[in-house]
């Protein structure tokens, strides 16, 4: 493995490395702010931020292109801070070290940053080059994408000029989007009681771990697994067959990524702690097989572990495991107005202890539909209900409609055809991009998305294919030098 020197287009990548040095996880974005600012200055570009945060730096003219229309570029700061269980590794200080593994670009053990950090890379880039040709440029760097979409939010009217925006947020080389599903999120507040561990016991935690997990939107229909239904399903049933209790249950992280990981710290009478180890061993060859395919690294195991003083009282564990096992996971309908793309979907992303009695399950859902997305929202509220857990939603957020007649669409379409030779797939992508807010704001926009290859976003995995990050810079400047 190596560092990035060498690769191309040398400014963008690094800029990346640059950006990868600074800490940026949703929601405490003043560093990366920070950074940005002090780069506009340095180059003497103007600046400006609003009330939450949004960073707009604007570029004008090459001389000769000042009648062209000013072109957005969009990307968002934040990025998702996901790693490895056995990672030492704190997102708020320490920097990310990017690293070639082949034909990708890699991190140890961590999320990369590359959604969104190639998008301002490539702003930076662009801000700074001397030698292409282009009208008045905008860039737009949000805050908080992943966690709330909250600069997209309160975005105000006024604060952008430009009619088109190009979003630099999509992973997928060879395919522009023109339209994203809204989500929106649905989390119960679940309480149990516990009472003293019985005598005579052991304790163990049970842990599901080595899945690939990923982006909720982008990856759900490729039949990976969710470590908290997987846990579940064996809980469910050792509970019956050996009489376990459970004392602790952590599983998945954050709201838009697939549970990579899931442990539960249970106690076993001790006359039965070898058929339990036994059983955990046989589900685990069955998991293996069911998923060989797509969860290549699974592995359920299990390890002693201090006794604890309480565990979960029957009521309480039998609620909580038939709530996770009925909560619904994964595609709930696949589009009939898009070939292969996913209308409908859920997923179950984390289950937490607040304290000794609160427990919060949060899920999100995501439609291109926008009733569908409140209907799977409430298939999740009924189960929850049915378990006795306080339902609440976020206020969730649009779809972008996909207009096939864009301008931008063509000339984008229109570009890779020239400079690759082969035509891109228009579509529209079940992840939820930023362009249905900013379209409440600007409803005159024109809008697509690019980007290049990116695998295993939102988890330790994530890597970005340098081949098609220079393909990715190629389109955009020529983009940007074909817009009249």
């Amino acid at each position: 493995m190596k560092k990035l020197e060498g690769l191309r287009p040398q400014p963008l990548w690094n800029y990346f490395e640059e950006i990868c040095q600074v800490p940026r996880p949703s929601k405490k974005e003043e560093k990366i702010r920070r950074f940005l600012l002090e780069f506009a200055a340095a180059n003497g570009l103007s600046a400006k931020t609003d009330s939450i945060g949004n960073v707009l730096i604007s570029k004008l003219a090459s001389p000769g292109k000042e009648s062209v229309p000013t072109v957005i570029l969009q990307s968002h700061m934040d990025m998702v801070c996901e790693k490895n269980s056995d990672k030492v590794f704190n997102f708020e200080t320490d920097a990310i070290v990017p690293v070639v593994d082949g034909e990708w670009v890699k991190a140890d053990g961590t999320t990369l940053g590359a959604d969104d950090g190639i998008g301002i890379a490539a702003q930076l880039a662009i801000l700074t080059s001397k030698d292409i040709s282009h009208g008045p440029i905008e860039c737009l760097i949000t805050v908080d994408e992943e966690t709330g979409l909250s600069g997209a939010f309160a975005l105000q009217p006024g604060f952008l000029t430009g009619k088109i925006l190009l979003n630099l947020d999509s992973e997928d080389d060879g395919e522009l989007f023109i339209g994203c599903a809204g989500g929106i999120d649905t989390l119960g507040t679940f309480t149990v009681e516990r009472e003293k561990t019985p005598g005579k016991s052991f304790a163990m935690k049970i842990m599901v771990k080595g899945l690939m997990g990923g982006h909720s939107g982008d990856d759900i229909h490729k039949g990976r697994g969710n470590a908290i239904k997987i846990l579940t399903r064996f809980l469910w049933q050792a509970v019956r067959q050996f009489g376990v209790r459970i004392a602790d249950f952590d599983g998945g992280n954050l709201r838009n990524a697939i549970a990579r990981e899931a442990t539960a710290t249970v106690i076993v009478p001790n006359v039965q702690k070898e058929q339990l180890v036994a059983e955990i061993n046989m589900f685990s060859t069955d998991v293996e097989f069911e998923y060989e395919r797509t969860e290549p690294n699974l592995v359920v195991d299990q390890s002693s572990t201090v006794l604890p003083a309480k565990v979960l009282t029957q009521g309480s564990q039998q609620k909580l495991l038939n709530l996770l096992y009925a909560c619904p996971h994964g595609v709930l309908e696949m589009s009939t107005r898009m070939n292969d793309m996913v209308e409908t979907s859920t997923n179950l992303a984390s289950v937490k202890f607040l304290d000794d009695t609160w427990l919060l399950i949060t899920t999100s859902q995501r439609s291109e539909i926008e009733s569908r997305k409140y209907y799977a929202s409430e298939m999740v509220r009924s189960v929850f209900e049915l378990a006795g857990a306080e339902v609440k939603t976020s206020d969730g957020y649009p779809g972008w409609a996909p207009n096939p007649a864009s301008p931008i669409v063509k000339v984008a379409v229109d570009s890779y055809v020239k400079l690759f030779n082969e035509k891109p797939i228009v579509r529209s992508i079940h992840a939820g991009l930023e362009c249905g807010l900013f379209l409440e704001k600007y409803p005159e926009l024109d809008m697509v998305s690019i980007g290049p290859t990116i695998k295993g976003a939102h988890s330790p995995d994530e890597k970005i294919n340098i081949k098609t990050v220079d393909k990715f810079w190629e389109h955009l400047v020529n983009i940007l030098e074909n817009i009249s």
